[in-house]
């Protein structure tokens, strides 16, 4: 009785068709170590604080390397119901970039609770208030639930090239480095 034939017992709980009997098969696992998938505990994670200059970045590929990042899938600890992503602090976002027409083509529309839809340019947007421009890409990336909240959170973006976390000593981080499987 191999443990491998015992898998297949445990998958498929059809015992005439492989036709092994069910004793020989737990003696056969009694023998061998059972692996266990890790989980992260909430806490159980330390949090990094990551900088990431976005001058002439494309809006949506740079959001979906900070969404992965918010999220902790940059790391080998993922667990999708636990918070294990780090700190993000983003500048310079007023020259972030799109790709085609899309200064003027894209429209961001909004309810306000009042008859009748708003909505403006990202052109008029970049004007306005630059950091929502990243924010809201990011966050459409996120999963839709309480701790997609609690993610966002620790995304800082800012406008210019300045930034109040000095004290965290956030440390560079290479776009494209998650698609080179280069973790943290």
């Amino acid at each position: 009785m191999d443990v491998r034939d015992c898998g297949k017992l445990l998958v498929f709980h059809d015992l005439r068709r492989i036709g092994t009997p069910w004793g020989r098969c737990q003696a056969a696992l009694a023998t061998h170590t059972i692996m266990t998938t890790y989980q992260a505990k909430p806490g159980e994670i330390e949090a990094h604080w990551w900088f990431i200059d976005a001058d002439d970045r494309v809006v949506g590929r740079l959001a979906s390397e900070i969404a992965m990042i918010l999220m902790g899938k940059h790391r080998p600890t993922y667990t999708a119901h636990v918070d294990t992503g780090d700190f993000v602090v983003v500048t310079n976002v007023e020259k972030i970039k799109f790709t085609g027409d899309k200064w003027k083509n894209k429209r961001y529309t909004w309810y306000t609770g009042y008859p009748g839809l708003r909505e403006e340019t990202a052109e008029d947007r970049r004007a306005k208030k630059p950091e929502t421009i990243l924010t809201e890409a990011v966050r459409r990336m996120l999963p839709k639930n309480k701790l997609a909240r609690k993610m966002l959170s620790k995304l800082k973006v800012y406008a210019g090239p300045e930034h109040p976390h000095q004290a965290q000593n956030p440390q560079p981080w290479a776009i494209g480095r998650i698609k080179n499987g280069v973790t943290a």
